[in-house]
């Protein structure tokens, strides 16, 4: 069984900085890409940032790009995902999501076969 486990959730006041985590396990579990999702209260589940594991591809949300880096430990087969100049709309739901096989779309949640448990990041004003 693949287990996707996230940390690193938490409060921070705007304009502060989070660094969440995910590592990947299972003892067949091939990875092709990772990548993060967030979901707002009463909103959909949005794309965040993704890389890919061979050539290390990487793709933003034009929300993040420039306040997030997203990077990956190969050996640990663990994404993380810096987040600075947090801002409150930044609140949401983190979630993790791998995928065994190659991609096409890093943005679209349904490329992606595993998913994580969630973990809250709220930005305080």
């Amino acid at each position: 069984q693949v287990q996707l486990v996230e940390s690193g959730g938490g409060l921070v006041q705007a304009g502060g900085s989070q660094r969440l985590s995910c590592a990947a396990s299972g003892p067949t579990f091939s990875t092709a890409a990772m990548g993060w999702f967030r979901q707002a209260s009463g909103m959909g589940r949005e794309f965040v940032a993704a890389v890919r594991w061979s050539g290390a591809s990487i793709y933003y949300a034009d929300s993040v790009k420039g306040r997030f880096t997203i990077s990956k430990d190969n050996a640990k087969k663990t994404v993380y995902l810096q987040m600075n100049s947090l801002k409150p709309e930044d609140t949401a739901v983190y979630y993790c999501a791998a995928a065994e096989h190659y991609i096409v779309y890093p943005s679209r949640k349904n490329e992606y076969e595993y998913w994580g448990q969630g973990t809250q990041v709220t930005v305080s004003s």
